[in-house]
């Protein structure tokens, strides 16, 4: 059964003889547990595509589902409510507030959720520990490394315990170590039943998800 599917999602950017196709004609279904990588060239429309997925780039026509949830018929009020429901992101930046310590930084999702200050502190420290860095946790993002600050974004990313988990290129920056650590902990993430789908240029990355989708110029290939 379905959890997450797209129904001929075209998205085009310009207009007349100018007009490009970043996502054309894509339609998917992708069960809940599935971890899915999402491959192809550069500009092939893969981060367009993770965007549309992530309820922040409305499609030129078709629709996107999640859960029954026709995501672009929601307000934008609803749809934000829908990204803090369902989705977590993890960026190849890290996106981390210098001047914040790694917990801090974890507990900003956690500012407009209905909970108490020490119920949020408790999540905080629920993700950092299932990302291997409660004991970094008063540690400022210039005192630990790429990986660990890497950990922090992820553990940042799954403190609501979103269903959802998008990743765009989430090792891009880190070296082969640690980016077999990175894969591992993702894996890890889905074992425990939440839903990926990673864009990544890596075969060695793809290889960590149990399914791949491969797009170029805006079409996705047999799959």
């Amino acid at each position: 059964m379905s959890f997450i599917s797209a129904e001929h999602l075209i998205k085009s950017f310009g207009n007349g003889e100018a007009t490009v196709t970043a996502v054309d004609g894509v339609s998917f279904s992708i069960a809940a547990g599935d971890f899915v990588g999402l491959m192809g060239e550069s500009g092939a429309g893969k981060s367009t595509l993770l965007s549309m997925m992530g309820g922040m780039n409305a499609p030129t026509s078709g629709r996107f589902m999640v859960d029954d949830i026709d995501v672009y018929q929601l307000t934008p009020e609803q749809r934000a409510d829908f990204r803090r429901e369902f989705l977590g992101f993890v960026f190849q930046s890290f996106h981390l507030v210098p001047y914040l310590t790694v917990e801090e930084n974890v507990l900003l999702p956690l500012a407009i959720v209905k909970a108490d200050r020490k119920r949020k502190r408790e999540m905080a420290r629920e993700a950092l520990d299932q990302v291997g860095l409660l004991s970094k946790r008063q540690r400022l993002p210039n005192q630990i490394s790429g990986g660990e600050k890497e950990r922090v974004a992820i553990a940042r990313s799954i403190v609501n315990e979103p269903p959802i988990l998008l990743a765009d290129e989430p090792t891009g920056n880190l070296d082969s170590r640690t980016t077999r650590e990175i894969m591992a902990l993702l894996r890890t993430l889905n074992e425990k039943g939440m839903t990926i789908v990673m864009v990544t240029h890596s075969h060695e990355c793809a290889g960590y998800a149990n399914r791949i989708m491969t797009i170029s110029d805006g079409k996705l290939l047999a799959n």
